[in-house]
């Protein structure tokens, strides 16, 4: 017999193999100071392009007080227990309902995290008959979800709607067979590494011809997308087609939970299994009204969401005009495809980050495929002018090292000891 630790100690994984050389760096940096465009990293200032604070809400005065007050108020401990046995209150219910609001829906129900809320949504969702259709760069909670899911699961081509109805074709024959069971379809509203939205229309007009209901998982498009910001199915204008809405605390908030939202009387069987809420401590006071003033600010200054587009624009426009790959990005999402192997990679992050002050996440094997690099920057409300100017000097001057081949003789020093 194994020992399930010897096992796991003869290999961290493809990315905790790299842990040594990666830690503190690389892998589980710190960025020190106020949560803004500019920060500390390892003692120097830096341009940051990793946090989704879309809005600019994680220091707004307003938020921070609200914040305070319910901590000073309330503490982290109330309200005590589960939502269903003891740890309901007026001020959650408030949340939940303005919420709905403000996603067109009828009803919502708050969740501790998006990631666990994803996972236990599809688990509520659906039965071991049941079949679900996704498309292929759904988020980790989703792939996580199915999972768990004890029924059938087609995969359709990224925002592929052919395949995507020939994948209902298939789903809908196997109900058929087994004379049980109905379909799901899990998109995004924004696909958070690419930053292109879903085909939600095209996926919900397929509607007509097949039997499905649609859940989207719309972490990026909500606050940022549409006329008020209530997302991506507001942007396209089917909303009403959305079946279940989803969407966490954690990008346009800034902040902790999540929420899902649609027909009161599902999102109440939802309220009334979904064993993550059942199961799990209430959401914590604080929060719940930091997150009640993070929405106030969100729907009565539209201005917010006008100066992150007009940051975003300003960035991903500068880097078309210096020949940039941006991909088919159409939200605020910013990636940067260039070609290169991990070492390549890492000299280039180093440089970015010790030589120019840019701090930005990129993305290599094995998560994409090998000499492949991506870029993934993150444009709020509170960057300047001078932040992307900065940042559009310093991709261009390193990209051109790069291409030069720079990087490639560049040893890579072990950061875990240099610190």
């Amino acid at each position: 017999m194994a020992d399930i630790f010897d096992r796991l100690l003869k290999h961290y994984g493809p990315i905790g193999q790299h842990r040594e050389r990666a830690h503190g760096y690389f892998a589980f940096p710190k960025l020190e100071g106020e949560i803004s465009s500019r920060m500390k990293f390892r003692g120097k200032d830096v341009i940051v392009w990793s946090l989704n604070n879309y809005l600019g809400l994680a220091n707004h005065p307003e938020v921070r007080k609200a914040d305070a007050d319910g901590a000073q108020q309330y503490g982290l401990a109330y309200p005590m227990g589960a939502r269903m046995m003891s740890g309901n209150s007026n001020l959650h219910e408030q949340l939940e309902e303005e919420l709905a609001a403000f996603v067109m829906k009828e009803d919502a129900a708050l969740l501790n995290f998006g990631y666990q809320g994803m996972v236990s949504i599809i688990d509520v969702l659906c039965s071991r008959h049941d079949v679900i259709v996704y498309d292929a760069e759904s988020h980790a909670c989703i792939i996580d979800g199915l999972r768990l899911h004890p029924g059938h699961r087609y995969v359709f081509k990224h925002n592929d709607v052919e395949d995507c109805e020939k994948q209902l074709q298939r789903a809908s024959a196997l109900i058929e067979k087994q004379k049980a069971g109905g379909i799901l379809v899990i998109t995004e509203g924004v696909f958070g590494m690419a930053g292109d939205q879903g085909k939600l229309k095209e996926i919900a007009a397929l509607k007509d011809k097949y039997e499905f209901r649609l859940l989207v998982d719309d972490a990026h498009g909500f606050g940022t997308l549409g006329k008020t910001g209530a997302g991506a199915g507001e942007e396209q204008h089917c909303q009403d087609k959305i079946d279940l809405y989803f969407s966490t605390f954690a990008k346009s908030m800034a902040s902790i939970g999540a929420f899902v939202a649609g027909d009161r009387k599902i999102i109440d069987y939802i309220r009334y299994n979904i064993r993550s809420q059942i199961f799990a401590k209430s959401l914590p006071m604080p929060l719940v009204i930091g997150n009640l003033k993070r929405l106030e600010l969100l729907r009565n200054h539209p201005e917010y969401k006008e100066k992150l587009w007009s940051n975003a624009m300003k960035l991903q426009n500068g880097l078309k005009e210096r020949g940039f790959d941006i991909g088919n990005t159409d939200s605020v999402v910013t990636p940067i495809y260039m070609k290169g192997d991990i070492p390549e990679a890492t000299a280039m992050v180093m440089d970015l980050r010790e030589n120019y002050g840019i701090f930005a996440s990129i993305v290599v094997y094995p998560v994409i495929p090998k000499g492949h690099i991506i870029y993934r920057l993150i444009p709020s409300a509170i960057h300047t002018d001078a932040d992307i100017e900065a940042t559009l000097t310093a991709f261009s001057e390193t990209k051109k090292k790069l291409d030069a081949g720079a990087y490639r003789v560049e040893a890579i020093p072990d950061m875990a000891e240099s610190k």
